[in-house]
């Protein structure tokens, strides 16, 4: 059959089109695609924030085409246990979140240990949110691995003023020295600066210490980020992010997105300790 020279014409155009529209999708990177499973199960306090975190990774991966996301919120898939019915498990992964997670959301001793052999063992990456800071109590490895638990917010929701310790971490290089974000901080507990290195803390200087019972820290050493190495795993942590709205600020989705790619492998960030910086 023979196309006219108009048909022609229109044949090239949608080619065109659809050459032009598959390159501006995102496109796989060398090695694959990777694949990160969100967690936002609670059996705590429940943060308004969790959906806003959730959506927020799932599009940070969807749009640079870097992993694809898989969001639940339940902890069935932290196994390596074949599940079948087409569910993955911890050996697909590449990384785990933990979106504002609360109280005892594991408590399966088989899980345990396989999430805890994933990153330590497997090299996985894990990222916490917020309240990830705020889970599994009873289970003294994930302590280990998130480098603490959450003990307070002595200021509850304020204007947090920052200092930027680590500029040249992927996760924190776009924050100024120091800033201040409208967030709820949390003071950690079981936690010591020489087993995290620290990237962003609060300004000891610009904060009221007075008739505040919630404060626990004497050395008033308050930790807004941090990163760690737990055996083979890269583990991000942030306190930010307690807001909905936290999650239409550029600087928290870049902070998160930029974590998620270092826990993956894709970028460099020291995970070695340093003194706390000297103030004025």
């Amino acid at each position: 059959m023979r196309l006219s020279r108009c048909s022609l014409f229109v044949c090239a155009l949608i080619c065109s089109f659809a050459i032009t529209a598959f390159a501006q999708q995102p496109q796989p990177k060398p090695g694959g695609i990777k694949h990160v499973l969100v967690i936002g199960e609670t059996k705590g306090y429940e943060h308004d924030s969790v959906s806003a975190a959730m959506v927020a990774i799932y599009e940070m991966g969807k749009q640079s085409g870097l992993w694809d996301t898989t969001i639940r919120t339940d902890t069935e898939l932290l196994t390596k246990k074949q599940l079948g019915r087409n569910a993955k498990n911890l050996d697909y992964f590449d990384a785990i979140v933990f979106a504002s997670t609360t109280g005892e959301i594991l408590t399966d001793p088989a899980q345990r240990a396989d999430f805890i052999s994933a990153i330590h063992d497997d090299g996985k990456g894990f990222v916490g949110i917020h309240a990830a800071l705020d889970t599994n109590y009873t289970w003294p490895e994930y302590g280990e691995m998130i480098g603490g638990w959450f003990d307070q917010h002595p200021w509850f929701t304020f204007e947090a003023p920052i200092l930027n310790e680590q500029p040249d971490f992927p996760a924190v290089k776009h924050f100024p020295q120091e800033f201040t974000k409208y967030d709820e901080i949390y003071q950690p507990k079981d936690w010591s600066r020489d087993k995290v290195n620290v990237l962003l803390s609060l300004d000891p200087t610009k904060l009221d210490y007075a008739n505040n019972p919630r404060i626990h820290r004497t050395d008033h050493d308050f930790a807004v980020a941090w990163s760690k190495m737990y055996g083979k795993g890269r583990v991000f942590y942030s306190t930010l992010g307690h807001t909905t709205q936290s999650w239409d600020d550029p600087d928290i989705r870049t902070m998160y997105f930029e974590a998620i790619k270092w826990v993956l492998g894709m970028t460099e960030g020291s995970t070695a300790s340093h003194p706390r910086p000297a103030l004025p």
